[in-house]
């Protein structure tokens, strides 16, 4: 079964130096782009991270330092990556816990306005755990009957995950529609403001905190009551994205006062 598509929608992948989203790098970034029409595009780059690849992560996806040395780096791929996933949707495999915070830094850091309010998000990973808890590599062999033997490929990853999806939608035909808004909602566990985790939306679509001495308080609130915690925020190691999405927040409840 093809996807039902009314807009692009972007399969993507990254390797990267490492898990820490607001200090880590991507070294290869993987695009499989579905159109409406079941035309499909596909670019992948290696990346030059400007900071070393650590051993230990070289082992995992095989890209060494050396390799990365004379390519691009983030900033100089930036406004082409950017316009070829700008009217899509987004797609991946642990994405929205990961692959999409890590994205939204480098773009930021890029100095691309990078803003996903209009996009809706897929996470194969959170349909695949709902529904039978494995891995990438056993997915594809549970969905697809193929082994991944190049995993931890961007490309092969990021092709792995679109047939996935696809299987997916015809295997579970009483849970899942052929339909992005429905799979992007049944793929988040919760709704995240800033794919971080650290600003969620209530039953109400407010936001509120999801961590620290304010958790579970409404953003706007907080915000009010306590003018230095933005402060402390846009000061600390929290991911770019998180600190968009707060200003915006604060924006939004000045604009709105006045």
């Amino acid at each position: 079964m093809e996807l039902a598509l009314n807009k692009p929608i972007c399969f993507f992948d990254l390797e990267t130096t490492g898990t820490q989203i607001s200090q880590d790098r991507i070294v290869e970034i993987s695009i499989l782009k579905i159109f409406p029409n079941g035309n499909k595009e596909s670019k992948t780059w290696l990346v030059n991270p400007e900071i070393p690849i650590p051993e230990e992560v070289v082992k995992i996806h095989g890209i060494t330092n050396e390799k990365v040395a004379n390519e691009p780096t983030f900033k100089e791929l930036s406004s082409t990556i950017w316009n070829m996933i700008k009217d899509s949707d987004l797609a991946g495999f642990n994405s929205d816990r990961f692959d999409i915070p890590l994205l939204a830094e480098e773009m930021l850091r890029a100095e691309v306005d990078f803003d996903l309010k209009n996009t809706r998000t897929i996470d194969v990973q959170i349909i695949f755990h709902k529904m039978e808890q494995r891995t990438l590599s056993a997915a594809y062999k549970f969905y697809c009957q193929k082994n991944l033997d190049d995993a931890h490929s961007a490309a092969a990853d990021t092709m792995a995950t679109y047939e996935i999806l696809k299987a997916q939608i015809d295997r579970y035909p009483e849970a899942l529609k052929n339909d992005v808004k429905q799979l992007s909602e049944f793929s988040q566990h919760k709704r995240f403001a800033d794919f971080a985790g650290f600003i969620a939306y209530d039953e109400n679509n407010e936001e509120f905190f999801t961590f620290g001495k304010y958790k579970n308080r409404k953003v706007t609130d907080v915000l009010e009551s306590d003018s230095g915690y933005f402060g402390w925020i846009q000061n600390a190691d929290f991911p770019l994205y998180t600190k968009k999405i707060l200003t915006s927040i604060k924006l939004r409840s000045l604009n709105t006062k006045n």
